[in-house]
């Protein structure tokens, strides 16, 4: 496992800022020593930050309702019956969602290193640092609710019949993995 490890993280060392000079020197000075801690530093933030977004999509409590149901729906178009309109406002709604979470997702990264600033000085101003969580957690569940949302007009574009077999297909194992259309375009 740590031989696996050292193979993926070494090219990334080696492509961070000061690894090269590094590499050309014959004796490292401490200059050189003080950049790659500083470039191991920053990667290190950036992989908590990625996993910790990466963790949070695992984690964040999803109900049945906020399944990504809209792109399920599409890929058992055929099951459904959809028709090609259905299908084109649905897709309309997954875009418009996907560029609403992309943003969304950014003023949370955002919020999420201005709160890092705040801890990092040396005295943590607590009214600043309350303000700014329940900033970032109010961004979260303004993209919750966002995908909540999509989610129900997706399920309003459906007839009475498909509806019925919407449920009936959310109780199948196997629903969720069915494959993919060919998208157009």
């Amino acid at each position: 496992m740590k031989k696996g490890l050292l193979w993926v993280l070494l090219p990334v060392a080696l492509s961070l800022p000061g690894a090269q000079n590094l590499l050309a020197m014959e004796r490292p000075n401490s200059r050189a020593h003080e950049q790659l801690a500083q470039s191991w530093e920053d990667y290190g933030r950036e992989f908590r930050g990625w996993f910790g977004r990466w963790w949070d999509q695992l984690t964040s409590g999803r109900t049945r309702g906020e399944r990504p149901l809209i792109s399920m729906m599409l890929r058992n178009r055929e099951k459904l019956g959809l028709s090609d309109d259905q299908v084109r406002r649905m897709e309309q709604l997954r875009t418009a969602y996907e560029k609403e979470s992309i943003r969304r997702d950014a003023d949370i990264r955002i919020a999420e290193m201005d709160l890092d600033a705040l801890l990092n000085a040396p005295s943590v101003d607590m009214a600043k640092a309350e303000a700014k969580v329940r900033e970032i957690e109010k961004l979260r569940g303004d993209l919750r609710l966002a995908r909540i949302r999509a989610i129900e007009k997706g399920k309003e574009l459906l007839t009475q019949d498909q509806r019925k077999k919407l449920r009936e297909m959310l109780t199948e194992p196997d629903f969720s993995t069915s494959p993919r259309p060919e998208r157009k375009g």
